[in-house]
């Protein structure tokens, strides 16, 4: 039926039956990511994700320390829409609170790999090393603000925990607190000792001891989440115990309890071994729903958003430093999760991307 309009006037105009681009990613997302990595066109319209970056690109990185006064070290990272506060606060527990604690007299006696060893096992044994993640801060929808801990949260504080302990980020010689008996002259020495057993009687009062540890508590918040949320945090924790100065400790034996000095110029740095940074990235795949997956056609997705891991099911982690004297790549750890794409040559490949990816972070740290 014909418009009946009057002189001079144009005819309503017709609907739009087109979407926005980012309408038409929010209401079919796998469609329309697989359109911009595998265009029609490749020789004009590059290979690209819904947020614009190469599959290989990250996000990039911005770190600042000693955000937090009130805390021994802090950093706050923000890659992309994902930003997290890191705070790191030190508490004394004394060697009379550990139950069955041992110390070993033959430590300057063993070879450096069985002293880093030991020093491990104390730091997991007296849990000196003690993280926290918060999410239910409203930093996205799905957490919401005053809920119990969710399984991301528990799943990445055990990350991070046990990556703490596996590659030895902490020195534990900056969190012993040591106390030197003073040789209390001819009237504390055993009677009948005499000539170099009496000094070897000394010399064995003289031995320091250990009174107390440092525990560092290390306190994660996620003030935004847009996905990839162990990077982010991993990278917030090397920076705020980089970050981290101890005030000066010493025991008080009057008193039967450690003192610290509240000067500025007295307090220590913590020793922290290396720079370990994490890359991760999700494996998309060319069929959304498909029993059959072998000849799909994939794409390796580096540094994640929110919407990315709605989408993929296969994801690997890898944590690599080249911060040693030679300079050269050494993997940390890896952890893959789910599917069957990523196979030996595949993350032999991801390491030489995880290597740009350290670069990147170091260079924000510094």
């Amino acid at each position: 039926m014909a418009t009946l309009t009057s002189a001079g006037e144009q005819p309503p105009a017709q609907p739009s039956l087109t979407f926005t681009r980012p309408v038409f990613a929010k209401l079919s997302p796998h469609p329309y990511l697989l359109h911009t990595l595998s265009p029609s066109d490749p020789s004009t319209t590059p290979s690209s994700r819904t947020n614009g970056r190469k599959p290989n690109e990250a996000r990039k990185i911005q770190i600042n320390t000693s955000s937090l006064s009130q805390a021994h070290g802090s950093a706050l990272v923000r890659t992309g829409d994902t930003t997290v506060i890191c705070g790191v606060r030190g508490e004394i527990l004394p060697v009379a609170a550990i139950p069955q604690f041992r110390e070993n007299k033959n430590r300057k006696y063993d070879d450096a790999g069985t002293l880093e060893e030991k020093g491990r096992k104390e730091l997991k044994e007296y849990d000196l090393l003690v993280p926290n993640i918060e999410l239910a801060t409203g930093c996205a929808p799905q957490f919401l603000p005053g809920v119990p801990p969710t399984t991301l949260v528990q799943t990445v504080s055990t990350r991070v925990y046990s990556l703490l302990h596996s590659t030895g980020l902490v020195d534990v010689e900056g969190l012993r607190i040591w106390y030197t008996h003073t040789r209390g002259g001819d009237g504390d020495k055993m009677e009948g000792v005499e000539g170099e057993e009496a000094h070897e009687e000394e010399d064995e009062e003289l031995e320091p001891e250990i009174k107390a540890y440092w525990v560092l508590y290390i306190d994660l918040l996620f003030v935004s989440f847009d996905g990839n949320p162990f990077d982010a945090a991993w990278a917030a924790v090397v920076a705020a115990l980089k970050d981290t100065k101890l005030p000066a400790a010493r025991w008080d034996p009057d008193r039967e309890m450690v003192v610290c000095s509240g000067k500025e110029e007295q307090k220590k740095k913590l020793n922290v071994r290396g720079l370990p940074v994490a890359s991760s990235a999700a494996v998309f795949l060319e069929k959304e729903h498909a029993e059959e997956r072998e000849g799909d056609r994939h794409w390796i997705l580096l540094d994640p958003d929110r919407q990315e891991e709605g989408l993929c099911n296969e994801v690997i982690t890898m944590v690599v430093d080249c911060n040693g004297q030679d300079g050269e790549l050494r993997i940390r750890s890896i952890e893959k999760q789910g599917g069957t794409v990523l196979g030996r040559e595949l993350i032999r490949g991801f390491a030489g991307v995880a290597e740009e990816r350290w670069k990147e972070v170091v260079a924000a740290m510094q």
